[in-house]
């Protein structure tokens, strides 16, 4: 099956390290795998092409929610908790974990985005958004997660690109 940008709900644009939503004029900045980008397995690295949101984790949770193997901990993350372990990779609020849609590239064997656990999660507000720091995931800030968490269902199409959006953006917009 194939997708045009336009279908696409949700766009990560990992040059730029930012996520919108078109149909919702809504842009935020993230946080890609410091790792790079590519779909090999145990790789850390951020996974493109086309992907669902296949499932979603944290509907009642409250802001700053730990979750850990997507269940909440109980936990909710402060100055003390990330003191007591720092060496923790924050999941936090919400979880948005990918499928992807392409066999042999971002589905399959060696190279499955679900399979990798990557996700749309949030993570403490102290980190820096807009320069690759994950461990393959897409890191939001707190607040951002949640509201892109209320706006789009399970199964929301995401396209993930190494290549900036912007400029096919503004060609799809203007019918260039």
């Amino acid at each position: 099956m194939s997708y045009s940008l336009e279908q696409a709900d949700v766009w990560i644009d990992l040059t730029g390290q930012t996520l919108s939503l078109p149909k919702h004029n809504k842009f935020y900045v993230i946080s890609s795998a410091k790792n790079g980008i590519g779909e090999q397995e145990n790789s850390g690295k951020t996974p493109r092409g086309w992907h669902k949101v296949a499932l979603k984790f944290g509907y009642a949770a409250p802001k700053n929610a730990v979750f850990k193997a997507r269940q909440e901990t109980g936990e909710v993350y402060d100055e003390a908790l990330a003191t007591q372990f720092p060496e923790r990779d924050w999941i936090l609020s919400r979880i948005l974990w990918l499928s992807g849609l392409q066999e042999n590239f971002n589905q399959g064997e060696g190279c499955d985005t679900f399979k990798r656990y990557i996700y749309i999660h949030g993570t403490p507000d102290t980190e820096p958004m807009g320069i690759p720091m994950s461990h393959g995931c897409i890191r939001m800030r707190n607040e951002d997660v949640i509201e892109l968490f209320d706006l789009i269902p399970e199964q929301a199409l995401v396209f993930i690109s190494e290549h900036s959006l912007h400029s096919i953006d503004c060609k799809i917009r203007t019918n260039i």
